[in-house]
């Protein structure tokens, strides 16, 4: 210690381990031999995940034939957990056709798919519940059993279709291929 310096107790522990007062590193700090544990899946409230990429053109294969296609408009990956209910499948469908992610005339993302008339390509993808804090290997026990993910997935279909008139779909389960042209690039990750 330097003379005429206090010896100040940290107020901050940063991961480091090194302690913080007033934006002063002050001493290094033991840390613990093994970090924290991560909270284990599943979460308790609905977290269904939706990746929405708006193209310019997307298309889904599945056995090398078009399953699926649009023009200008929403690719939407869905996923469910087990917490998920048709309530938020309605909240999600809505969020997503009134999502303003299009540009109005001076260029701003003012406007949402029914907006522009664009169409919704709607493809079941699971690993977006993949939990990767551990190990190498993903896990997916956040995502649904794969009954109640087919029954969510379909409502989610069923209701895209009650209120927009372009919808598009891949298959639940099948190993598909998608292609698409993203436009601007715009790719938004939703959970509700």
């Amino acid at each position: 210690m330097i003379e005429g310096e206090e010896k100040i107790s940290p107020k901050f522990t940063h991961p480091t381990g090194y302690g913080f007062s007033q934006g002063l590193i002050i001493a290094p700090l033991p840390m613990a031999s093994h970090p924290p544990q991560a909270a284990p899946f599943p979460h308790p409230e609905s977290l269904m995940h939706l990746l929405i990429q708006r193209v310019a053109q997307a298309s889904v294969q599945i056995d090398s034939q078009t399953h699926g296609s649009i023009g200008p408009g929403l690719l939407t990956f869905v996923c469910a957990e087990p917490a998920d209910t048709t309530e938020t499948v309605y909240k999600a469908v809505a969020k997503l056709l009134k999502l303003r992610i299009f540009a109005d005339e001076a260029g701003r993302m003012n406007r949402s798919v029914q907006d522009v008339g664009g169409g919704l390509l709607i493809v079941s993808q699971f690993t977006l519940a993949a939990d990767t804090r551990q190990g190498n290997r993903p896990s997916f026990i956040g995502a649904a059993p794969p009954a109640q993910g087919e029954a969510l997935y379909d409502a989610f279909v069923t209701e895209a279709r009650r209120l927009h008139p372009d919808v598009a779909t891949g298959r639940f389960g099948a190993n598909m291929q998608v292609a698409l042209v993203n436009d601007g690039p715009v790719t938004i990750p939703m959970r509700l």
